[in-house]
């Protein structure tokens, strides 16, 4: 007799069958692509669309009102330049702020009413890039010194959260304040406010 186990036939089958379904049970997720303007709200929290819903209607808020109008007619028509400032997240959660600058950013451009500076961040590495110029570059297409737009308006703001919680049932409520500020008087020339939100039910556990 050999000294090797022998399995039954029903047994060795029963192991096969087990092995060439490992692969199905352990491929428990399923990834699907959508479009990235889709609204979509798995937890209730600040997301992409809250982002850029409240980045569009603070900037265009800001647009309809008299500082605008006043500034165009003191100056022949020009636009005022903007810089978006910091936006200070003070909730609980984690909110994508840089995001949230983006969008405002990109409202305040597709506009097509005011010019938008960079950020402080960004103009350090466009610095660095124009003094390596002055070195490197031919004096027909380097960039000039001290030649930058300065801005005339600094957009500021926080976003706070309330959450309030019973039983199955919990509500979130965002306020997002904003602030346009004279950065050669300090004067607050615009002030907005957009208000959010959100009941989540919890589905109720199965026995």
């Amino acid at each position: 007799m050999s000294g090797h186990l022998r399995f039954p036939r029903l047994a060795r089958l029963g192991i096969l069958a087990a092995v060439a379904l490992l692969p199905l049970a352990c491929a428990g997720k399923q990834v699907t692509r959508i479009d990235p303007s889709a609204v979509t709200d798995l937890s209730g929290r600040w997301n992409d669309t809250d982002s850029r819903l409240v980045a569009n209607e603070l900037i265009t808020s800001s647009l309809t009102e008299p500082w605008l109008r006043r500034y165009t007619e003191s100056n022949g028509g020009e636009a005022p330049v903007v810089i978006v400032g910091s936006f200070r997240n003070r909730t609980m959660e984690h909110i994508a702020v840089n995001t949230f600058v983006k969008d405002l950013e990109r409202a305040y451009i597709n506009s097509g009413s005011v010019r938008v500076v960079a950020t402080p961040d960004e103009r350090d590495e466009i610095r660095d890039e124009r003094r390596d110029q002055q070195e490197n570059a031919s004096a027909a297409t380097r960039a000039r010194m001290a030649q930058e737009t300065g801005a005339r308006y600094m957009l500021q703001g926080n976003i706070e959260a309330i959450e309030d919680r019973e039983g199955r049932e919990r509500v979130i409520f965002y306020q997002i304040d904003a602030t346009l500020v004279d950065l050669q008087s300090n004067e607050r020339v615009w002030a907005g406010q957009k208000q959010i939100k959100k009941v989540i039910t919890n589905a109720r556990a199965r026995m």
